[in-house]
């Protein structure tokens, strides 16, 4: 289908869509033969016809690309294309023609071109279904399974020293599933003597919260301590919700505290919230975000604590 008798250049452009985005594949034809291919996303919420995302797609493609071919086969006819056309033939400085096949060889063509762009569509649905399910949905399953509803912001903490030494924590935070590094912050315990992770972890949260209630105050803007999250993930059970809830207590907030309870490996086994250990399932998405989660607190506690080292 891609080698023609003819050995002229030419690009051939079809396109697939849904309700949100669409994919534009260009095939490239050089002396009769396909020398390469391209596919781009573009957005297709504000188009009502398919003739308007390739119009669009054709001005703002030969904007910018140096080699402009004789032909170009589109899967139809688009407004002002008898205009394009001669704007791209002072660019080329020789005639340039749009064609619409409907039959033949021409216009098996330009389906396949377009069954391509149908496939990169279809592909990109199904990894963002994917995604979706490993973020949003894993969000929204742990609000769930603590009976949230919508769980948008999580913080976690974490508190790293050797024998007392140079005690830190961590705070890193996800939104919607993925991490915001931005927000995240280090800590240098400076109140607290020897390897006390209650009374490290108690310093960390009050300075957390209490630089966040004097950023709401003072700034309009919401962003880093001045976000508060939805929930917030301790890395142990009963004491260290304690040491979370009594914190907020005395800072009048009202934020609810989850414990990851660990089984005799270390690993996470359920969730500790509001005195009962909730069993989670290992195999689902939520379960990974959490170990997800955990994994990253105690790196950024560790790699800070190995910097001061």
């Amino acid at each position: 289908k891609i080698t023609s008798q003819s050995m002229e250049d030419r690009d051939v452009i079809a396109m697939a869509r849904d309700e949100a985005d669409a994919v534009v594949q260009v095939f490239f034809v050089r002396d009769g033969k396909m020398i390469g291919r391209e596919h781009f996303r573009v957005s297709a919420s504000t188009a009502d016809n398919n003739y308007q995302i390739i119009g669009s797609f054709v001005k703002q493609f030969y904007a910018g690309t140096p080699f402009i071919p004789r032909e170009i086969w589109v899967q139809e006819k688009f407004p002002e294309m008898d205009l394009i056309a001669e704007w791209l033939t002072k660019r080329r400085g020789q005639a340039v023609k749009f064609l619409v096949p409907k039959k033949g060889q021409k216009e098996r063509l330009v389906e396949l071109a377009e069954k391509n762009a149908k496939l990169v569509l279809d592909q990109d649905k199904d990894k963002i279904k994917r995604e979706e399910l490993r973020t949003i949905g894993a969000m929204n399953q742990v609000g769930e399974w603590l009976g949230l509803g919508k769980v948008r912001r999580m913080e976690a903490y974490d508190i790293s020293n050797i024998s007392g030494f140079e005690s830190v924590g961590s705070m890193v935070v996800f939104e919607d599933g993925r991490p915001k590094r931005n927000d995240y912050r280090k800590f240098k315990i400076k109140g607290i003597e020897g390897a006390d992770d209650y009374g490290s972890m108690r310093e960390v949260l009050t300075r957390r919260f209490t630089h966040g209630l004097k950023e709401q105050k003072e700034s309009k803007e919401i962003g880093g301590f001045s976000s508060f999250p939805d929930l917030i993930l301790m890395d142990g059970g009963k004491g260290q919700v304690n040491v979370a809830l009594r914190v907020l207590d005395h800072l009048g907030l009202d934020i609810p505290v989850c414990g990851m309870v660990k089984d005799d490996n270390h690993r996470t086994r359920g969730l500790y919230y509001h005195n009962v250990e909730i069993p989670i399932d290992r195999g689902s998405e939520g379960f990974k975000l959490i170990t997800r989660i955990q994994d990253e607190a105690h790196r950024f506690a560790i790699e800070y604590h190995r910097s001061l080292r």
